[in-house]
């Protein structure tokens, strides 16, 4: 299968037998007590992380069977791995008992990953765009679309899942199952592991930043950007730049400040190097730093505060974001990586106007013109670092640990990195934005 994969040949892969089994990283139902006791921060996934032979799921309607290339890591495998804030085999047994189809999720294994780039093996009934050898990149938007609730926008179905994560055969594996519409055409410019490590990310950010479904960006808009040079935030500074923003970049590394200067960033912070502390101990924060953070991005910005604050740490900063934000700004949160329960000081949202907006993955018109972005070379991957599928523990323990830039990828099928590219020519044109991460992660010696 991996040679008739390589070669791209259509033919060779309609005629091939889909093996019984494939491998795949995934966490073991029996295992979600072994972390007890241990502080997250030092919960290791290359404990809980496997790699082992899985077997390949029946194809239903409307789904796609595709021969998974490259994969990437995602701050939600690194949650499946350490199983926080709860074992994700609850998310399996609950989409298991939707339908005789999706108790085909319901296993003792969960196979992760909710990134892939590859190519269509094999399409259940009812599936017309796609065919196999389609070379495809997936998003991870997973929904079922019975109720009427998701019609005007997807992420609102009441069935809304993410794939690898709340659903089962993800894309850290050499074939994974996807329903058609995760869909879309691969940039041809990128090599696998390149067009695996958006997907997630980039999608989020589109829709965190420029979908009316969040913080609906303009040009002008001064934007805090948390986490700046990281798999999520180095999308989100792309499209401040992009749509005629203006970034101001939060870091915590001089390496990780050179990477948003390379992105086009002028205005940096180094909060490590700058001292914030904005909790004086584990139950009491520091409203002074609130104010010397936030006197630090006026005096960058030539005095303004923030239209918009790209909020995803979560515990950590979200009572300075409350804080930093301008009258009638916008706080529009995506995650909690830091922790889930935030706290801050409401009379500076309310006497102020504020506002804050949850933001939830992207629909798949999002996920659509986030990868179409990429596609004409305005957005560019932001891969530092490639692992091979035997690997995927240390490569999610980059993320929990946070020394990695960008996105991390891994190998699944591609017996090696660089394959897959089609138009040398739209690539020699991007290769300098393409390789921005890379050359910082070659630069550091990590």
């Amino acid at each position: 299968m991996q040679q008739a994969v390589v070669t791209g040949d259509p033919g060779a892969l309609a005629g091939l037998r889909v093996p019984e089994s494939y491998r795949g990283v995934t966490v073991h139902a029996e295992e979600t007590e072994m972390f007890e006791g241990i502080a997250g921060a030092d919960k290791d996934p290359r404990k809980s992380l496997h790699v082992e032979e899985v077997p390949t799921p029946e194809l239903g309607p409307g789904e796609a069977l595709i021969a998974v290339m490259a994969s990437a890591i995602n701050y939600n495998t690194v949650w499946t791995s350490i199983f926080e804030p709860l074992p994700t085999f609850k998310f399996l047994r609950r989409y298991g008992k939707l339908s005789p189809l999706s108790k085909r999720h319901d296993l003792p294994h969960h196979v992760v990953g909710s990134d892939a780039s590859g190519v269509v093996l094999r399409t259940g009934p009812g599936v017309h765009r796609w065919k196999p050898g389609d070379e495809v990149v997936a998003h991870c938007l997973s929904v079922e679309l019975e109720g009427p609730e998701g019609h005007d926008d997807t992420m609102l179905d009441p069935e809304q899942r993410i794939w690898g994560f709340e659903t089962n055969f993800g894309g850290l594996a050499e074939i994974s199952l996807v329903k058609a519409n995760q869909l879309m055409p691969k940039p041809a410019h990128l090599t696998w592991e390149e067009a695996a490590s958006p997907g997630l990310v980039n999608s989020t950010a589109y829709r965190q930043l420029v979908s009316r479904n969040g913080a609906n960006m303009k040009q002008g808009d001064v934007v805090l950007v948390w986490g700046a040079s990281g798999g999520l935030g180095s999308y989100a500074t792309q499209y401040v730049l992009n749509g005629g923003g203006i970034p101001v970049c939060v870091v915590s590394s001089p390496e990780k400040a050179e990477i948003c200067h390379r992105l086009g960033a002028e205005l940096v912070i180094d909060r490590s190097a700058e001292g914030y502390r904005f909790w004086r101990d584990e139950h009491t924060q520091d409203p002074k730093e609130w104010q010397r953070f936030g006197a630090r991005i006026r005096e960058l910005t030539g005095g303004d505060d923030p239209d918009i604050v790209f909020e995803h740490p979560g515990r950590e900063t979200f009572g300075a974001s409350v804080y930093a934000a301008r009258k009638g700004g916008t706080i529009v949160t995506c995650a909690s990586t830091s922790g889930f329960t935030h706290q801050f000081d409401n009379r500076y949202l309310w006497m102020n106007l504020k506002r804050i907006v949850g933001s939830h993955f992207a629909n798949y018109r999002e996920s659509w013109e986030a990868n179409r972005l990429i596609d004409k070379g305005l957005i560019h991957p932001t891969l530092s670092k490639c692992y091979a599928l035997e690997d995927t523990g240390r490569a999610t323990l980059d993320v929990h640990r946070n020394v990695h830039h960008g996105k991390v990828g891994v190998l699944c099928l591609a017996p090696e990195e660089g394959l897959g590219v089609r138009d040398t020519e739209k690539r020699a044109r991007h290769l300098g934005s393409i390789n921005a991460f890379r050359q910082v992660h070659r630069d550091s010696g990590r």
